[in-house]
């Protein structure tokens, strides 16, 4: 049976179309799940895409993480699911506490919307565990608030359990060390500000990002078949 994907869809959100042709194009099936749903029904794996949760008022996915489809996915992730965020998603997930941290405004307070150079730091994560570690992949990015920032432990803590799995190549908006992308520390929860969806067809200028979908899909799989074996 082919990975069933959940794709969170909040008033505002823009990236939900991208990101269900993208792992259909892989073989997967994808379901929208509406940001009021109180379940998650029967998906192997969440993606919380980007856009502009709740218009972005008060912070970025502040309101977002109120709504009753995050107690859903706070589930699927302590079950071991696989969550990714992109861009907006990334930032749903820190407010959420799904993940350390938070993004703040570019340096220079300029919008960057272009294709960076992203390093893969680590293959120990529901995004990255087919890509290779030190590959570079061409990745677009488009946000105005994608300067992560955490405390000095947290960072501490990130770096020491390998849990930095994406660095920008040149960093374009002030992230701290260089961070494009993180994961938790079950590793089933993966935030990044580039977007792989918007990389996953050559004619569209690259499919750098196809590496890390196919990586969700292949942990979705596994996701789904644990979960099929405990249930029997």
């Amino acid at each position: 049976m082919s990975p069933r994907i959940g794709v969170v869809l909040f008033p505002g959100t823009n990236c939900e179309l991208d990101v269900s042709w993208a792992v259909e194009q892989l073989g997967a099936s994808a379901r929208i799940v509406w940001h009021t749903d109180t379940s998650l029904a029967d998906v192997d794996a969440v993606v919380i895409p980007g856009g502009f949760a709740h218009g972005d008022y008060l912070r970025t996915g502040a309101i977002a993480k109120l709504s009753p489809v995050m107690d859903a996915v706070a589930r699927l992730a302590a079950d071991g699911g696989p969550v990714v965020g992109i861009c907006n998603g990334f930032q749903v997930l820190t407010e959420a506490g799904l993940l350390p941290g938070a993004l703040q405004k570019n340096a220079g307070l300029t919008f960057r919307c272009e294709t960076v150079g992203v390093r893969v730091e680590s293959s120990r994560s529901a995004l990255t565990g087919r890509a290779e570690p030190g590959a570079v992949l061409q990745l677009p990015i488009n946000h105005f608030e994608g300067n992560y920032v955490c405390t000095a432990e947290t960072l501490a803590e990130l770096q020491a359990e390998e849990r930095v799995v994406l660095r920008y190549v040149d960093n374009p908006n002030g992230s701290i060390d260089d961070i494009a992308g993180i994961c938790s520390p079950g590793r089933n929860v993966v935030g990044l500000m580039p977007h792989p969806e918007r990389a996953s067809d050559a004619i569209l200028g690259s499919a750098d990002g196809v590496v890390l979908l196919e990586s969700l899909l292949d942990a979705a799989s596994s996701f789904s078949a644990a979960s099929g074996a405990v249930a029997s």
